[in-house]
């Protein structure tokens, strides 16, 4: 799915987003397993938050989205920031030609937007293609108490003056999967205010899929947090993290 318009005010929307917990949970992985990497991929960049980060720890990074609209406000805050990415427009689940890294992410529960499990197997055989021996692939979804409990039927809205919301969350065509869908008024240069409309669908699966599907690739998985530190499942975490790595071949 491309994100359209909604690029354009994705940032100022996600102002709370905690990146910097994303941030501190992926030197702690690392330091964990002794790694420091050279190069890091960071797939479905987005805006680039967390590339920009990646990038302030002296990382060679290479970001990647669907998105031609989220790449430019990617280079854009990159260029602001002296800070250099490299930039490509693939899906991740037909990832080619990026070479070897030490580090692989996708951030931000952006798996979620594969709902085909087939497309999922083939992102977590794509990234094992591009990781070196030994590399870490961290990536985290939404659990399916976030998606049948918080999200499921429930109605969120946001008034500001900048830009309001009403964002809808409707039963998907498949299990555990979501509908959001999204209504816009972003205030434009004249005065008047704009209103677009996105419609986003999300899907997750349980952990003992996601673990099913990466060891069959040749990932051992590490470890798998909830909500960022909580190393053993509970009730209503909303956030799982897998933490892999490829095996030496």
């Amino acid at each position: 799915m491309s994100y359209g318009k909604f690029a354009y005010v994705y940032d100022y929307l996600m102002s709370d987003v905690p990146y910097e917990e994303w941030m501190t949970f992926t030197l702690a992985r690392l330091q964990e397993h002794q790694i420091t990497p050279q190069k890091v991929l960071d797939l479905a960049c987005g805006t680039g938050e967390m590339s920009c980060r990646f990038a302030k720890e002296g990382w060679s990074v290479t970001g990647v989205d669907l998105s031609e609209e989220m790449l430019m406000v990617a280079q854009e805050k990159s260029t602001k920031q002296k800070l250099s990415l490299s930039l490509y427009q693939q899906n991740m689940s037909e990832l080619e030609g990026l070479g070897a890294y030490d580090l692989i992410t996708i951030y931000c529960d952006s798996l979620n937007y594969i709902t085909n499990e087939e497309s999922i197997q083939s992102t977590f055989q794509r990234v094992y293609e591009h990781l070196d021996n030994e590399g870490l692939f961290i990536f985290d979804v939404h659990t399916p108490y976030k998606v049948n409990s918080i999200f499921m039927g429930n109605t969120f809205t946001e008034r500001d003056d900048l830009v309001s919301f009403i964002w809808d969350c409707l039963p998907g065509e498949w299990p555990l999967s979501v509908e959001h869908d999204l209504t816009f008024f972003a205030l434009e240069e004249s005065g008047q205010y704009e209103r677009f409309d996105e419609i986003h669908v999300q899907r997750t699966f349980t952990s003992e899929r996601y673990q099913e599907w990466l060891k069959a690739v040749g990932f051992e998985v590490k470890d798998i947090y909830y909500d960022f530190y909580h190393n053993e499942a509970f009730d209503q975490a909303e956030r799982m993290f897998f933490v892999c790595q490829k095996r030496r071949t």
